[in-house]
């Protein structure tokens, strides 16, 4: 026994020490990752992204590669865009991640080109596709996290959600009406417009938005200075939604790169007038009021104008150049074809109503002839996938010419070196 004593006494100092060391190993946890939320855009990396979407509610993040010309244009936006996002009642965090250092984090959230800008909402990542310029950038993302509907209590907090909801979306004020008669068409169509209930308003209100009688909802395009009223039936989901769908676009489209985007998702076909020079000048100005009138007595077509010096890589796909004759109109179906009516294609400068009336007569009598698209379609990217794989096709056969030719001349250089 005495022999045993010198080693029971180690074996119970092990024992004692080794509980508090287990604990305190236990209690260790590693700290959360906390990110800056000073209005910087921070620089994320495959070892902290994780923790920084577990880190903040809201997070738009541009996958970017360094070399990328439209990376390097969208940086100064995005510096631009933080602390105005950051500063919001809900804070919305700018990140960037170089994911050409970092692919297998870019290939974890489908990144395949530069920039790809995702938008976390508590954790759930979705593309974002809109404006890429910082005030357009913070309105869109506004509109991201804004609740579905607002519901407005009175006179003055009417006139405050009109202010602070701006003009880059539109937007619907329901007078009178249930919340839950258009709650669906709130969440349907929420990345699109603002959509509002007010419980309690006064005269003044239905003066100042012309309605006169409830239910009434009172449809808002500030940046195109129009406005439209909904009197029912609100209890048809249909009408309710033909007509939400359409003010959604204002009635004469000026088409450019954003608006086309705008106009696949409407099921109308367009006609589209063709101008030498957009609204810069007085005719263009008058003829654009006439096609207003006309889009309103015809809301099932969509009206838009396009100037041949803003945008001709998109005017050329209908065969329209600067050397045409303009103004000229077509019905577009907003893919392949597009539709001529039979007559004189050309707009004359004078009675410009009775013209687009003649020409809205033959379409709809079918006197038009089909065309399809030269040169490549109108797609968001402005080039059609066919010509583009055709090209590449192309591509690869020049090159693999050269290169059997490179090897043909090489090897006679070989066997000279050899001998």
């Amino acid at each position: 026994m005495a022999a045993d004593k010198p080693l029971l006494l180690p074996v119970l100092l092990l024992l004692l020490v080794l509980p508090a060391t287990t604990c305190a190993a236990s209690d260790a946890e590693p700290e959360e990752f906390q990110i800056p939320r000073d209005g910087r855009v921070v620089e994320l990396d495959d070892g902290n992204f994780e923790a920084a979407v577990r880190a903040v509610d809201l997070l738009f993040v541009d996958f970017y590669a360094p070399w990328c010309g439209h990376c390097k244009r969208l940086a100064p936006q995005l510096d631009e865009a933080a602390p105005v996002l950051a500063g919001l009642s809900k804070p919305i965090i700018v990140a960037k991640v170089n994911a050409d250092k970092y692919k297998k984090l870019g290939s974890k959230y489908g990144v395949d080109g530069f920039p790809t800008l995702m938008f976390f909402d508590h954790g759930t990542p979705t593309e974002y596709t809109g404006s890429r310029k910082a005030d357009l950038l913070i309105e869109n993302l506004k509109k991201l996290v804004a609740p579905a509907i607002s519901v407005l209590e009175s006179d003055s907090t009417i006139r405050n959600f009109v202010e602070a909801v701006g003009t880059s979306f539109p937007l619907f004020l329901g007078f009178g009406v249930d919340e839950s008669l258009i709650s669906e068409y709130g969440a349907k169509y929420k990345n699109k417009a603002w959509f509002s209930v007010a419980k309690d308003f006064s005269e003044d209100m239905m003066a100042l938005y012309d309605f006169d009688k409830v239910p009434a909802l009172v449809s808002i395009n500030s940046k195109y200075h129009e406005q439209s009223i909904f009197y029912g039936p609100f209890d048809d989901g249909a009408f309710l939604e033909d007509f939400i769908r359409q003010s959604l676009l204002p009635l004469t489209v000026p088409i450019n790169k954003e608006t086309v985007k705008m106009l696949n998702d409407d099921g109308r076909k367009v006609v589209l007038t063709f101008l030498e020079d957009g609204e810069s000048d007085e005719n263009s100005l008058r003829l654009i009021k006439v096609l207003r009138s006309a889009a309103t007595a015809n809301r099932d077509l969509v009206f838009g104008y396009v100037g041949v010096k803003q945008w001709e890589e998109f005017t050329e796909t209908f065969d329209v150049s600067k050397s045409s004759q303009l103004p000229k109109m077509i019905v577009w179906d907003k893919n392949e074809e597009y539709e001529v009516v039979e007559g004189p294609e050309r707009l004359e400068e004078g009675d410009y109503g009775t013209q687009i009336s003649r020409f809205l007569e033959g379409y709809r009598a079918g006197r038009t002839i089909k065309k399809k698209l030269g040169g490549h379609s109108p797609t968001l990217l402005g080039v059609n996938p066919i010509y583009i794989l055709i090209v590449l096709v192309a591509v690869l056969v020049v090159m693999m010419y050269f290169s059997g030719q490179g090897e043909e001349d090489h090897r006679p250089r070989q066997r000279a070196h050899e001998d």
